[in-house]
């Protein structure tokens, strides 16, 4: 067995040195085939740009042969009127000459004044003396000579088609804002046979240049013609995204820009389910009321059995790396708001900066409420009516009304309910802004200190909402607040 190992190994080297050959032999048949292929083809594209260049000479041919044409039979017919013209006038002058002749002869005739006056009248009025003498039309038709010499030259410049270079993206003009992109890029050189670009880009969570292996998968938008375009609508639920460019012409497509990765900052959470009323039912970033919900028994047997965890948003594959201020997912059944309490909070942890994110409520729905809220908020607390919260709510039971609430105080909103609701927190300022997520107008302002961090909280009670996260602070509310305007002469009763 010893003296065989050796062999063996050498055996098998050369069964794999086999296997290549044999691939890298199939390899060159198929290239074989394309280059028979590819050749048929652009020889016959080659023809065709041909004959299309062909029929464009063959058609301006035409047009100017015709050209010719039409004016030579004008100049003929102006000339040949003209023409007739003299003719009958000679001819009449010839006789009226003749007749003159013929008087003078017979000058010792009585009648001779008289006929002299005759060839004077006739002489007076002769179309001899209204002729023009000068011709109508010239004979020169150098106006309609060609000189082809430069169109010669292009065409005997004519070549087939470059690659394109490679584009250079511009970050100093490149924007993100709004949850919008803005990329602009230049070519190197100047190419005028650029037909159009190929805009690629894809989310990550990775900063520096994009990396070979990514989960996500690059998006393609094509047909750009200008050197900029604009990516509108987007969810910024990573924290970077990648971009690159290529320009093509009607043949090839060139390389890729050097790729380049855009930060794109926004407020991404979750509802942590683990703190819901039991007669909420999350669903990722939706809620709705259940009345069945708290009459469930055997949750609490399904959590310990581990039945319920692929119901978790904690244990979902589409969560992603976890944010650092992401809750952790301890909150046990106990922690859950109960009673009256039908309420959410969000999963992650606002201690700074600014936010923003927007939640759509159904408009049956009875009560709905919206805000942020201390971790310590009880789970028989209910939004804005302790210290450790604050909300706008929407009551549609028994009496209809649009309030702000905080620690038990309520401020009547006079404004239309928005079926969207669109919420700014500024922590470090003490500024909590609520807006028409449409129109965004300032519905109200709560300007306080806030002493612990916070989180999004949520109430409904027999309907349903759902949550918009990923979310961009706008430029218009950023400019409401610069101006001031956000704030509410009558929010210091709520601060």
């Amino acid at each position: 067995c010893e003296r065989q190992f050796p062999l063996l190994k050498i055996i098998t080297t050369l069964a794999m040195k086999n296997e290549e050959i044999q691939s890298f032999i199939y390899s060159l048949k198929q290239m074989l085939l394309n280059v028979e292929a590819n050749s048929t083809k652009v020889q016959e594209d080659l023809e065709a740009e041909f004959q299309s260049l062909f029929s464009v000479l063959e058609e301006l041919k035409e047009g100017m042969l015709m050209k010719i044409k039409q004016d030579r039979a004008s100049r003929t017919y102006e000339l040949q009127n003209q023409l007739a013209a003299c003719t009958r006038a000679l001819e009449s002058s010839e006789e009226l000459l003749e007749t003159a002749n013929q008087t003078l002869q017979a000058m010792d005739r009585e009648d001779f004044p008289q006929a002299a006056k005759q060839i004077k009248d006739g002489v007076t009025m002769a179309p001899a003396f209204r002729l023009s003498l000068k011709a109508k039309v010239s004979d020169n038709m150098s106006h309609l000579m060609v000189d082809f010499a430069q169109e010669r030259q292009m065409l005997q410049a004519l070549k087939f088609l470059p690659v394109p270079s490679a584009p250079v993206i511009d970050l100093a003009e490149s924007l993100v804002a709004d949850n919008c992109v803005t990329l602009v890029w230049r070519m190197p050189d100047e190419d005028s046979k650029i037909d159009h670009y190929v805009l690629e880009y894809r989310r990550t969570n990775f900063e520096g240049p994009p990396r070979l292996k990514e989960d996500q998968p690059w998006m393609v938008i094509e047909g750009i013609r200008q050197t900029e375009y604009t990516l509108t609508g987007l969810k910024f639920d990573m924290k970077y995204m990648n971009f690159r460019v290529k320009a093509c012409n009607k043949a090839v497509a060139g390389e890729f820009s050097e790729p380049v990765t855009l930060e794109t900052p926004a407020f991404m959470f979750r509802l942590d389910a683990s703190t819901s009323h039991q007669n909420l039912r999350v669903d990722d970033l939706s809620v709705e009321w259940d009345a069945m919900g708290g009459k469930v028994q055997d949750i609490k047997a399904r959590e310990k059995d581990g039945k319920g965890r692929t119901a978790s948003p904690i244990n979902s594959p589409a969560r992603g790396t976890p944010s650092p201020k992401r809750m952790p997912s301890g909150r046990g059944g106990r922690d859950r708001f109960t009673a009256e309490s039908y309420t959410v909070l969000g999963d992650t942890l606002i201690d700074g900066g600014e936010h923003y994110w927007e939640v759509r409520y159904e408009p049956d729905s009875k009560a709905f409420g919206v805000g942020v809220a201390y971790r310590s908020l009880g789970r028989f607390e209910q939004l804005g009516k302790t210290a450790a919260s604050w909300c706008l709510h929407v009551n549609n039971w028994l009496q209809v009304s649009f309030t702000a609430k905080h620690a038990n105080k309520v401020k009547v909103l006079d404004a239309p309910v928005p079926d969207c609701l669109g919420v700014h927190c500024d922590f470090h300022q003490g500024l909590l802004s609520f807006y028409n997520a449409r129109t965004k107008q300032v519905l109200h302002t709560f300007k306080t200190r806030f002493t612990q961090p916070l989180l999004p909280a949520f109430t409904v009670w027999c309907g349903s909402f759902q949550v918009t996260t990923g979310l961009q602070v706008p430029s218009s509310v950023r400019c409401l607040q610069k101006r001031g305007s956000a704030t509410s002469s009558s929010n210091t009763s709520l601060t």
